[in-house]
């Protein structure tokens, strides 16, 4: 009995080696046996040992019996008793063998059948995953390959090869493989199941199911029948508009134009962050939850019967954004389902596109006032505007010209009308009349009609292409030059024969015209007298032919403005004794006409009142005779005080102390003020004089207006005197004695600097005149009291008036002579808390005169 247990424990362990219960089960069946038979076992061990020790004891006798030590009564109990507990003890080991065998083999059958179960199971298992329409990867741990099962269609595209099943971008769609792969990860990450529809390059849709256990992850393929088929490819494709319609929203919130979808009632659906910004709503949700329309009523309305004959909208409207009026360009489209629009602000557009037509209006109103007649061709040479004048000169139909005819039927036309000169190689010189066309710079023409008109044709080219033709009559202006040269020869031939002489001079001092008489009476070679000789000339050669010459007045009323140009009349004597009386007439175009007349027999009763006049012009010479005597003497001492001042300030002079160098720095400064002061004296004394020349050239006003500024740089930067030059207006150059124009300006500005507050500003401005140019100079000081107005230009006359140094009083004085020298004018503009502004303005003479002062 003992030996059958093995074999049963044996075919329970064989027969549930595919199955982890019945292994189990029948592995504690098998235990259970072992133990049975080992507690069996062992009692008959000991029963086999008991047989031989009692029949030992039966042999050996009572000899043996006493050997040990035993009574014979009692080795018999003992016999009897092992004997009784032997049989006892395998008595109950039968019994108990016995219930344990049939336990056992309860158990085994028990097991028996739960083993054909699972096999069972397990073999239909492979046979549903064997199944030919789907295939199952297995994950069993991180570290190992997947095991895969069963197989798809062909027509699947899925390839069999397992390497190249894993690889989905291979044989799946690029989304479904994409989708695929993130739903793997995340199965595998996160345990996170999925279910999917992917589409193979085949064009076959496959579900995709994802699932994960304890131990396990699973991703299934199912091959679809042909009723799932068309449902996958439906929920693919509505993956495809899915994704469609979320890029178009994104879109439609990135541009910053308002857009908006409708339900089929009309009410707001969607709008983007442009269309909540533009109804000043929170954020898109809001603005659909409040319903905030972007349109008004009425444009809702206008779109709303639009779209009942025709599903699209567009059209300009207007509307209210942040409180100003704006146009858009309003696009909607209206579908089964409900409609969408966009709008985008037109705004800038129609405002520029409104000032663009204006200004086209503007210039073409401009052009039909102008005399001169103007045409404009465009790239294709057709006539785009003419105006009035043109029609007129060539006396076009009208309904031809806004027929836009291109350039050469035009000049055809012209030909063919008799309105144009024949020309001996016609369409050669049509040809290059046109290569205007293609030309960079404009071109000139000159026409002389058949009519006898003179015309001047400019042909201006256009950047854009297109050329404007510009068409001036030049017959007039001609014919009136003809008459005018007439006029003059008449004129000349006139003053030829007076007895009187004449001589006209134009506003830059050179001589216009003059007859012989002029030059007889003054002693003058004829040409000394020709004309464009400067009159400085003239009165050099006068001046020697007159005691008393009047010609420093002349050039003084010639090159003057208008406040010097007023009739003057007087007489003048010759060395020779001849007396000349003379008048000056100021002529309408700037000119200066002078008459001299031989009145030597009427003058001979004045003599004895001329003769104090004589006095008194002595005396007044010999006044300016001694200060100008007196000035160079005084610059001699004071150049020798002021070099030895700066030779004691140099280190190589030896040292000196601190009180020693203030000194000398005094000595210097006092010297410097009193050398300016000698040296404005003699400016003064040289122009009283009349000696004093103006160096007329090309005076730089941006290089003047900067040397000046530097003189008196250290001055304003003692008082922390700002100085502000305005020349925006200012001509770049203009035509006078550079040095003492700079002079000028250093005497105005340090005038300014005298009287301006501590950290105030000085403006220095210059702009252009119509005849010349203006300088002005402006301070913020206390102003002048109109008391000192008529002697503010007066000599010696200082003024403190709050100013910070009291001076010789020449500075206005020597700057008034100047710029009087130029032919030029001062004034001063002042009030109380205004500041003083002085203005000098100097006429625009030509260059290289060299004019002689007064």
């Amino acid at each position: 009995m003992p030996g059958d247990y093995p074999p049963c424990a044996g075919q329970a362990v064989s027969g549930g080696h595919n199955d982890s219960v019945t292994m189990g089960s029948a592995a504690r069946g098998g235990s259970l046996l072992w133990r049975a038979g080992s507690r069996v076992g062992k009692l008959l061990a000991s029963s086999a040992l008991v047989g031989p020790l009692l029949g030992l004891s039966a042999h050996a006798g009572p000899a043996a019996a006493s050997k040990a030590g035993l009574s014979v009564s009692t080795v018999e109990v003992m016999q009897l008793a092992m004997f009784v507990g032997v049989m006892g003890a395998a008595l109950v080991s039968a019994i108990f063998l016995i219930r344990e065998r049939a336990r056992t083999s309860a158990q085994n059958v028990e097991l028996r059948a739960r083993l054909a179960d699972v096999n069972a199971a397990l073999q239909r298992s492979e046979a549903l995953l064997n199944l030919r329409g789907q295939r199952v990867v297995v994950w069993t741990s991180e570290n190992k390959k997947p095991e895969l099962v069963g197989t798809l269609p062909v027509e699947s595209g899925a390839p069999e090869d397992r390497a190249a099943f894993l690889a989905f971008g291979r044989w799946l769609m690029p989304r479904s493989a994409a989708a695929l792969e993130n739903a793997v990860a995340g199965l595998r990450e996160k345990a996170k199941p999925f279910d999917l529809v992917i589409e193979s390059q085949a064009g076959a849709p496959l579900e995709v199911h994802g699932r994960k256990s304890a131990a396990h992850v699973v991703v299934r393929f199912v091959s679809l029948s042909e009723t799932q088929r068309s449902e996958a490819r439906l929920k693919i494709e509505n993956q495809r508009l899915a994704a469609d319609y979320d890029t178009m929203l994104g879109l439609l919130n990135a541009l910053s134009m308002p857009a908006w979808l409708r339900t089929a009632n009309g009410r707001l659906k969607w709008v983007n962050r442009a269309y909540a910004k533009a109804v000043e709503a929170e954020n898109a949700e809001a603005a659909v939850r409040d319903a905030k329309e972007f349109l008004g009523g009425q444009a809702r309305e206008a779109i709303a019967a639009q779209h009942k004959s025709h599903p699209v909208f567009e059209q300009a409207l207007s509307t209210v954004i942040e409180g100003d009026r704006r146009m858009f360009a309003v696009t909607d489209f209206a579908g089964a389902d409900g409609s969408a629009g966009l709008a985008c602000d037109t705004s800038a557009i129609e405002t520029i596109r409104n000032e663009y037509e204006r200004t086209v209006r503007s210039h073409a109103d401009t052009l039909d006032q102008l005399n001169t007649a103007v045409a404009i061709f465009d790239t294709d040479e057709k006539l785009r505007f003419f105006n009035q004048a043109f029609q007129k000169l060539w006396g076009l139909d009208s309904g031809f010209l806004h027929s836009a005819p291109d350039n050469a039927l035009l000049l055809d036309r012209l030909r063919s009308e008799g309105k144009i000169a024949e020309q001996p190689e016609w369409r050669r010189w049509k040809e290059s009349l046109l290569g205007a066309y293609r030309a960079v710079e404009s071109q000139e023409h000159w026409w002389h009609l058949p009519d006898g008109k003179t015309i001047r044709v400019v042909a201006n080219p256009q950047p854009k292409g297109g050329v404007t033709w510009v068409f001036e009559n030049l017959t007039e202006k001609m014919d009136l030059e003809s008459r005018y040269q007439t006029a003059v020869r008449v004129q000349g031939e006139t003053l030829d024969n007076l007895a009187e002489g004449v001589a006209v001079f134009g506003p830059d001092g050179r001589l216009r015209l003059s007859n012989p008489a002029f030059a007889a009476l003054w002693g003058l070679d004829a040409d000394a007298a020709r004309p464009n000789v400067h009159v400085s000339t003239i009165r050099d050669l006068c001046d020697r032919r007159a005691t008393d010459s009047p010609w420093r007045g002349f050039v003084a009323a010639i090159t003057g403005f208008d406040d010097e140009r007023r009739d003057r009349h007087g007489q003048t004597e010759l060395n020779n004794g001849t007396v000349l009386r003379y008048a000056m007439i100021p002529l309408p175009n700037g000119q200066v006409m002078m008459t001299f007349v031989d009145v030597t027999d009427s003058v001979n009763v004045e003599r004895a009142l001329k003769d104090k006049n004589e006095a008194l012009e002595k005396s007044d010479q010999l006044k300016n005779e001694f200060v100008q005597h007196v000035s160079y003497e005084l610059r001699s001492p004071l150049t020798n005080i002021i070099g030895f001042t700066e030779l004691l300030s140099l280190p190589s002079t030896g040292p000196l102390s601190q009180k020693q160098r203030e000194y000398v720095e005094h000595v210097g400064s006092s010297s410097a003020v009193l050398l300016t002061i000698v040296n404005d004296i003699l400016d003064l004394a040289t122009v009283d004089a009349g000696i004093m020349e103006l160096d007329i050239s090309e005076v730089h006003v941006d290089r003047t207006i900067a040397a000046a500024a530097e003189l008196v740089a250290d001055r304003l930067e003692e008082h922390a005197i700002r100085l502000k030059i305005d020349a925006a207006t200012a001509p770049k150059t203009f035509h006078g004695d550079e040095i003492r124009i700079r002079q000028i300006l250093y005497n105005l500005l340090s005038n300014a600097a005298n009287y301006a507050p501590e950290a105030s500003t000085i403006t220095l401005a210059c702009r252009s005149l119509a005849e010349g140019v203006e300088f002005s100079v402006h301070d913020d000081g206390p102003g002048m009291p109109p008391d000192l107005l008529d002697s503010v230009f007066r000599r010696f006359e200082p003024r403190t008036n709050g100013g910070r140094r009291r001076g010789a009083g020449l500075g206005l004085s020597i700057v008034k002579s100047f710029v009087e020298l130029h032919g030029g004018s001062v004034r001063i503009e002042t009030g109380k808390d205004k500041g003083t502004t002085v203005i000098c303005a100097f006429p625009d003479t030509p260059s290289g005169i060299r004019a002689a002062a007064e």
